[in-house]
């Protein structure tokens, strides 16, 4: 009943989106290269490098800040590697080179832009089977590749095959700056005659999974681990799978892979409609001990040729994905650029605030410390960088003082790898904030900067203490459990169970904010307060 009611009340809720844009979400897309279907589209090296970065801001535009590139197609590659042949779809001639590097050209082009670029890595399939890939691991491996059909697989079944593509991707881990490990087709194939048990099977493919794992931890840990499971974990209580889910059918645990640690992110192929996709999202949801679930969209549905989808089912999914509290990712990166039903004239009103990746937070290293020395000359914004090391840094600006940095409307830039940027001609108008992020994407407190107190800047009326409690604004309340006393830059300095006083003890004297934290995390200032105790 509980599920029934939750699934009412998310299809139910309406499509005010706006209001509730939060600051954390992966936006992201799955860019396929295998036959050049979403890209390259030209065989000629110059061409691909436009058409690449034509696409990447068009990307940008829509919000998107993650792109899965697929990195490995079928046991051939398109970037220059020791292990494996290229791929036929950069030249059209199997095994030749473009004469550049198609990974780190996409690299470095989503890092411009502030998003984050995953290789895109398919295992277990390696092609045809006298296709160069499949040949060449033939050659190397001759009982590692198993025939089914026209098609050659990687047996899940046999030791060799969790070393070889942990050095596949440590190959890509060590000489490139990715973001991600994204594992395709990480499960049994569906044509296989599973012999062993469900439960030898689900191991067989975990101990895979934890040997690519434990290889590019150790070379990158803040490098995130994911993959794209079957879109339905398994048969739920009130809604079955029809026989085809991630678990049973195809021996992969990806529920239990978040559980103990072995993937950071989750991107399942959720590409169905109705109830065969909400219950199913809500167990995800449910079942991601505090890691990152992103539901795959079947975008390419909305196609007539594919599955004549109307546009109210993907802007239906987003919707209620978001009130989840999950990401969404396109199937593909072709169709959501094509605009096929307005998806992309959806999707940039939908992504209308910019949003970061949710932190790492479990991975145990301490945030990076604050920058300092913020200041405007003219229209160029600098700071310095923290004594601790910082990767890049988020720059927030709002009318308001202190600028909050919770609030995704002012995120005016995110994953910045300099210290000083150029503002518009009305620089003036704004106060700013600037926060450091390390590799986990974990944030530090922001340096402020007051730069307008004309008339749109009005002070904050502050309560004054002699270090008796201090009374809770009663109006602003909402849904509040504790109340965060934080200095004006943000630095919590103590949390006290909310009641109509809070006390001071232990603070010392200066200016401090309010905040509440509500039960679903949602955390509101509500006011300021000064303690100045008598001498």
């Amino acid at each position: 009943m509980r599920l029934l009611l939750l699934v009412a009340s998310l299809l139910f809720s309406g499509a005010a989106f706006a209001d509730t844009s939060p600051k954390y979400e992966v936006r992201a897309v799955w860019l396929a290269t295998i036959g050049g279907i979403d890209w390259p589209r030209s065989s000629y090296a110059p061409a691909q490098k436009e058409e690449l970065r034509v696409m990447l801001d068009r990307l940008k535009d829509a919000g998107i800040n993650t792109v899965l590139f697929q990195a490995r197609v079928r046991a051939t590659t398109v970037y220059p590697s020791a292990l494996e042949p290229w791929d036929v779809c950069v030249t059209g001639t199997p095994g030749r080179s473009p004469g550049y590097d198609p990974l780190q050209l996409c690299i470095d082009l989503c890092h411009e832009r502030g998003m984050e670029c995953h290789a895109w890595v398919v295992t277990l399939p390696v092609g045809k089977w006298n296709a160069q890939g499949c040949q060449q691991l033939r050659k190397q491996y001759p009982k590692l590749i198993r025939r089914i059909g026209e098609e050659g697989y990687m047996d899940p079944e046999q030791w060799q095959t969790a070393e070889y593509l942990s050095k596949v991707c440590r190959e890509i881990v060590h000489n490139y700056d990715v973001d991600g490990i994204h594992l395709d087709y990480i499960r049994y194939p569906e044509t296989w005659k599973i012999k062993v048990s469900r439960q030898q099977g689900r191991e067989n493919i975990t101990r895979i999974v934890r040997q690519i794992n434990q290889t590019v931890k150790a070379e990158k840990p803040w490098v995130k681990m994911s993959c794209s499971p079957i879109g339905k974990h398994d048969d739920l209580r009130r809604y079955r799978s029809g026989g085809w889910n991630a678990r049973t059918a195809v021996c992969q645990d990806a529920q239990e892979w978040l559980r103990i640690g072995l993937m950071d992110q989750l991107y399942p192929m959720m590409y169905f409609r109705g109830n065969q996709f909400y219950p199913f999202a809500i167990d995800w949801q449910e079942n991601a001990y505090g890691r990152t679930v992103v539901g795959g969209l079947g975008t390419y549905f909305l196609d007539p040729r594919e599955g004549n989808w109307t546009a109210d089912v993907v802007e239906r999914e987003m919707n209620v994905l978001r009130q989840l509290g999950m990401g969404y990712c396109h199937f593909r990166a072709k169709f959501l650029c094509d605009n096929i039903r307005g998806v992309y004239d959806f999707t940039k009103q939908f992504c209308a605030t910019p949003a970061l990746v949710p932190p790492m937070t479990w991975s145990g290293v301490q945030p990076p410390r604050q920058p300092q020395g913020l200041t405007l000359k003219g229209n160029i914004l600098s700071w310095t960088p923290p004594s601790s090391s910082a990767i890049c840094y988020n720059l927030y600006a709002s009318e308001d003082f202190p600028v909050d940095v919770n609030l995704a409307e002012n995120i005016v830039a995110t994953k910045l790898s300099r210290t000083a940027v150029s503002l518009g001609k009305n620089a003036g108008r704004m106060n700013y904030a600037v926060t450091a992020m390390d590799r986990y994407g974990q944030e530090s407190y922001p340096v402020q900067l007051l730069v307008n107190a004309g008339p749109k800047y009005s002070a904050p009326e502050i309560a004054i203490t002699d270090g008796r409690p201090v009374r809770v604004p009663q109006s602003s309340v909402i849904d509040a459990d504790f109340i965060i006393i934080e200095t004006l830059s943000g630095k919590p300095v103590a949390t006290r169970r909310y009641a109509p006083t809070v006390s001071v003890n232990g603070i010392p004297d200066g200016v401090y904010q309010l905040r509440t934290l509500g039960r679903k995390g949602r955390n509101h200032r509500i006011g300021f307060f000064s303690i100045k105790r008598k001498r």
